[in-house]
């Protein structure tokens, strides 16, 4: 899905959150957004997701405004997953159910998931059960399920343990390898930018400050603030 943002500005209590003038992200790119706490990084993810309002401005969505039938072919992965209080297997299927796809179907695309993010083992375990690791990859599969061209990931591996993280990136890389979506990650992690990204974009002051392919912006950024972020001159 390609995106364009056009003079957005949020406000909170009259104080200027994010000013992005213009910013175009061509479909199938995977962005990692990185900049300091407070830079607008995730109040900008929520905006393109469509869960929270921009003061001015407005985002397009394939040169169009967003609608509720675009709302099905997007996902958004928070860093607190929230679950419904059930099973694993029926919080991964719901979705599905929603749209009704027949059970036959359901089932297996459900099994295959929960065997990929290695959690075929939870299958009947309620979610207030599950650590924060195996949370996170119910609600990452429940994301996947539905085959979205945009997926928006908010800090998704932010306070779980390596090993889950590892299969949640592998799990992205996958789904972003075989069905080609574009897919924005918002992290701290610039050593996780490198590993899953094509492109960067570094946020301060709610502004995208620099953008380019991964390697151009940490390798030759032509910006003092991303440079001094990337040295970790700023802390996050």
């Amino acid at each position: 899905m390609e995106l364009r943002i056009k003079d957005l500005t949020k406000l909170y209590d009259d104080k200027l959150i994010l000013d992005i003038e213009d910013f175009y992200l061509p479909e199938k790119t995977f962005l990692g957004i990185i900049g300091p706490n407070g830079a607008g990084k995730s109040t900008l993810a929520k905006i393109v997701a469509n869960i929270e309002d921009a003061s001015t401005g407005e985002v397009l969505y394939n040169g169009s405004s967003f609608t509720a039938e675009l709302s099905k072919d997007m996902t958004l992965v928070f860093q607190k997953p929230y679950l419904l209080l059930t099973t694993v297997y029926h919080n991964i299927s719901y979705p599905l159910q929603l749209r009704k796809v027949a059970k036959e179907e359901i089932h297996r695309r459900v099994m295959e998931i929960m065997e990929e993010m290695e959690i075929l083992h939870l299958k009947d375990q309620k979610a207030w059960t599950l650590s924060g690791g195996e949370a996170q990859k119910v609600a990452l599969a429940r994301g996947l399920i539905l085959k979205p061209s945009l997926l928006v990931l908010d800090e998704f591996t932010a306070n779980i343990d390596p090993a889950s993280m590892l299969i949640l990136e592998k799990s992205i890389q996958n789904y972003h390898a075989k069905y080609s979506p574009t897919i924005i990650m918002v992290t701290h992690n610039l050593q996780q930018v490198q590993r899953l990204c094509s492109h960067l974009a570094y946020m301060n002051k709610g502004e995208i400050v620099e953008s380019g392919e991964v390697d151009e912006i940490i390798l030759n950024s032509q910006n003092p603030i991303t440079q001094k972020f990337i040295s970790g001159e700023i802390v996050v």
